[in-house]
């Protein structure tokens, strides 16, 4: 997935930011597994949780997750995220380069600090998760990263009076994308730093 130009207005909002304190309750999907996937969990440590929102995709959530057998799985931390262009078709998983991520679990690749992504992709911290499938069991979404606009070593580009500049974060509509997870340079930054302070999460888990 490349960075977007931004098709469809955002109404001003307020970014959520943060993380929670470990003791916060996890989502309730989160806190009982189902069958089969709770070992996986466990034997990971910590996942992510990105849990979609229909009413404004721009405003769902991403959750450093850390898996509790046998009781109720711990937040670690949660920040603002988006997905999907935010048209007509930004909601439906199978869109490619439009839509959000499917719903489903992957396995996380790799995370850097220096993504290089070449012209108009993505750059600075990224972590990519595996290509998927949509639920019309043809369309695979590929190029998937949660990331942020930002440039290779995590400064921020300038700014462009009049444009959208795809290495700075300008605004809430930043939270748009062709499909990956966004966050705020800031969150993604903070979610790094809880990250190799928790360990690394081997999964990501979407769901609606």
């Amino acid at each position: 997935m490349r960075i977007r130009h931004r098709i469809v207005p955002l109404a001003a909002a307020l970014a959520l930011t943060g993380g929670l304190a470990a003791t916060e309750a996890a989502p309730a999907l989160a806190a009982h597994p189902a069958p089969g996937k709770a070992a996986t969990a466990a034997a990971g440590g910590t996942y992510l949780y990105f849990n979609k929102n229909w009413s404004n995709p721009s405003k769902s959530k991403l959750y450093l997750m850390k898996s509790i057998p046998n009781a109720k799985d711990q937040v670690l931390a949660k920040y603002r995220a988006g997905s999907g262009n935010g048209g007509r078709n930004g909601t439906n998983e199978c869109a490619s380069m439009q839509g959000w991520l499917p719903t489903g679990t992957y396995r996380v690749l790799n995370h850097t600090k220096r993504h290089n992504g070449g012209r108009s992709g993505i750059n600075g911290y990224a972590i990519q998760v595996q290509d998927k499938v949509c639920k019309n069991h043809r369309t695979k979404r590929t190029e998937l990263f949660v990331h942020s606009e930002m440039n290779v070593n995590g400064t921020q580009g300038p700014r462009k009076p009049g444009q959208d500049s795809p290495y700075r974060w300008d605004g809430v509509r930043d939270y748009y994308s062709l499909g990956c997870i966004k966050l705020t340079p800031t969150d993604i930054k903070k979610l790094f730093a809880k990250a190799a302070r928790s360990g690394w999460p081997t999964r990501l888990k979407v769901v609606n």
